[in-house]
């Protein structure tokens, strides 16, 4: 044994009389060797004894050790069976082995040994629990838990190696308060007559008290249904404060004003509609009412006539059944037309960008713009990156001038050519990841935005002059307008007039779809400016592939629900896009066809092209699979889908919009 280990067993007293004869035997032994004999005896006693009592003092440490072990294992006993919260011990698989009575009063049933936890406790997931994924709380019994875990080894004779004590924290009271708390928030409701101004002009004079005086005791009534307060700010705007469980209740009833206010007939020769945005969760009252605002302005680019609601991310639409009014009243093309002028003239140099895969209407548009760049003797450049089936004859012809061949650039020039002071001019979309090329958008902060397409969730923010008008029938149009109050005249060539003309056909389908007085105006204005209408139609004509495939596409059409006409093609094409939304065309024509859905291939995506006669909105449809347009003009593109899983997909959404609608067909 060493020194350390030695004296480590020694008992405190008599290590000092250890040490002090230790020390007198070594004295005495130096002086007489004799007398030193006893000194060595004595030590050997000491040491003995000391051993002695070691033992004795172990024995007892020991004893009492064990003794507590015994206290513990019997306190801990007792506290896991009179633990004042359910408790469950399970095996891996989820197999009962134990449980206090706090637990058995919770589930309120009997025999639970050998039963699996899952089965006891409704949508209780046991391998969520034990990789601390669930989060959420179950409700047992109207009462709500949370589970907390402890997995435990056992001995290797045990059958089983590990079991799961589940512990079962009551957190009904928070649940109810938290509940309460969210349902007193307060939901700010800005509510906006969308054509007022309109039905005032075509109602006579003597029923105009009339119908203001139905529009608010309507709107009122709505308000006293849901508990609120209501406060008019102008003519045609309201505000509206209610707590968050009754906007529940509007939402349930799909903010029946819509159609309250619109079947108002008293005298009005219009319909009228509202748009009411809804902001709700915010983290305090300013943020709640930004939130209203921005649901109101979306409603309103929208179309109207539909209520947006506002939680946080999450935006929720209502209504959008009917299609948008045209204003009479050009005030504002005559406004916006000022300022995109004065702009132009303030800018260095303006870069004009459209949508991915440009369609005429799109190229059009960006051509009269790029004219009223010129016309103002700026440098103007047209952002394009490649050709596509729907431009191709239209760009080809273009580019035989050289003025245009310079001026159209792909996207490294047009990065080059960002300055300081560049105005850029976005038309015909208003979604960032849909322009030509969205990373230029971040690089200045001079922003135009020209767009008639109904507003979807995502949308380019911080514009300097922003004129989305979704009651246009086309970006052309409005682009026409704005040139000729520009120089009281369209000052633009033939072509440019051609190009113009062939947007506001594209997206009016030969002026069919969505067309009013403002777009034969417009129509008639390029006429003047020198567009040539045989020109204009060879712009829109086929190769004889792009027939065939759009043919095989109608004669492959299946109906759904009887009333709807869907078609696929798996052919791989670069006119893939135009023969989708020519066929979808094709087939909104079929006597009894209410809506179209053309879905084809295009690389690895799936495009879809949707069509209706006003009373299914396709936009709608479309936008729950990530596109958008128009009630009775939409599109999509999905990616990472199998065109089966694509088909499928869309059927489920028809279904849901039926269902949303509380439509049958």
């Amino acid at each position: 044994m060493n020194s350390k280990k030695f004296f480590k067993l020694l008992v405190p007293d008599t290590r000092i009389y250890l040490i002090i004869t230790t020390v007198l035997t070594g004295i005495i032994a130096y002086y007489n060797p004799y007398i030193s004999i006893i000194g060595i005896f004595l030590l050997a006693y000491l040491i003995y004894y000391n051993l002695k009592v070691t033992n004795i003092r172990r024995e007892e440490w020991t004893r009492y050790i064990e003794d507590l072990s015994a206290d513990i294992d019997s306190a801990t006993k007792q506290a896991i069976l009179n633990l004042p919260m359910p408790l469950t011990i399970v095996e891996i698989d989820g197999t009962i082995t134990w449980y206090n009575p706090k637990f058995l009063e919770l589930v309120q049933k009997s025999d639970l040994l050998e039963n699996n936890i899952e089965e006891i406790i409704n949508n209780f997931d046991l391998r969520k629990v034990i990789r601390q994924k669930s989060e959420d709380n179950l409700v047992i019994n109207n009462r709500s838990f949370k589970v907390l875990h402890n997995v435990i080894k056992l001995p290797k004779e045990h059958s089983s190696n590990f079991i799961i004590m589940l512990y079962w924290i009551e957190t009904t009271d928070f649940e109810n308060l938290k509940k309460t708390m969210n349902q007193e928030k307060i939901v700010a409701i800005n509510v906006q007559i969308d054509n007022f101004d309109e039905v005032m002009q075509n109602t006579e004079d003597a029923f105009r008290p009339l119908v203001i005086a139905e529009i608010d005791h309507r709107i009122n009534i709505w308000v006293n249904k849901l508990n609120g307060i209501i406060r008019k700010h102008a003519q045609d705007k309201f505000v509206v404060i209610l707590e968050n469980r009754y906007l529940e209740k509007a939402e349930s009833k799909k903010f029946e004003i819509l159609d309250e206010i619109r079947e108002i007939n008293m005298g009005n020769k219009i319909p009228i509609t509202l748009s009411i945005g809804v902001g709700a969760q915010g983290t305090n009252l300013i943020q709640t009412f930004e939130f209203s605002n921005t649901a109101r302005d979306i409603a309103l680019g929208r179309g109207g006539d539909q209520a947006a609601v506002k939680m946080n991310d999450k935006i929720s639409f209502y209504g959008g059944k009917t299609k948008t009014v045209e204003k009479s009243t050009k005030v504002r093309a005559r406004v916006i037309s000022h300022a995109l002028k004065q702009l132009i003239e303030q800018s260095e140099n303006v870069l004009i960008m459209g949508h991915k895969y440009a369609d005429l209407d799109a190229f059009g548009s960006s051509l009269g713009i790029y004219r009223a760049v010129k016309n103002r003797g700026k440098e103007a450049h047209i952002i394009l990156s490649e050709s596509n089936p729907a431009i191709e004859t239209l760009l080809n012809r273009i580019l035989l001038e050289e003025e245009y061949k310079r001026n159209i650039i792909g996207f490294d020039e047009a990065n080059a050519r960002v300055r300081d002071n560049t105005l850029l001019v976005v038309v015909d979309t208003h979604r960032p990841s849909f322009t030509e090329h969205p990373s230029i958008l971040n690089r200045t902060n001079k922003i135009v935005l020209i767009d008639h397409h109904r507003r979807g969730t995502e949308y380019i923010q911080n514009t300097v002059l922003n004129y989305h008008e979704t009651y246009a029938s086309s970006t052309s149009e409005l682009v026409t307008e704005l040139l000729y109050y520009m120089d009281d005249k369209i000052n633009i060539k033939p072509i440019e007039a051609e190009a113009l003309m062939a947007g506001i056909a594209v997206d009016t389908k030969n002026f069919t779809f969505k067309t009013g007085v403002r777009t034969f105006e417009a129509a008639s204005m390029l006429k003047r400016a020198g567009a040539d209408t045989t020109a204009v139609k060879q712009l829109f004509q086929d190769d004889f592939e792009t027939v065939r495939l759009k043919s095989e596409v109608v004669k492959n059409a299946k109906t759904y629900k009887e009333v709807i006409a869907i078609s696929c093609f798996e052919e791989q094409t670069r006119g893939a896009q135009l023969i989708a939304a020519q066929a979808s065309d094709e087939l909104i024509g079929i006597r009894g066809i209410r809506a179209s859905f053309v879905l084809g291939r295009k690389n690895d995506k799936i495009i879809i092209s949707g069509r209706s006669m006003g009373d299914i909105n396709v936009q709608v449809i479309l936008e729950k699979l990530g596109g958008g347009g128009h009630l009775t003009i939409a599109g999509a593109q999905l990616e990472g889908f199998t065109l089966e899983e694509a088909l499928k997909t869309l059927e489920n959404t028809i279904d849901e919009y039926f269902i949303n609608e509380g439509e049958e067909i």
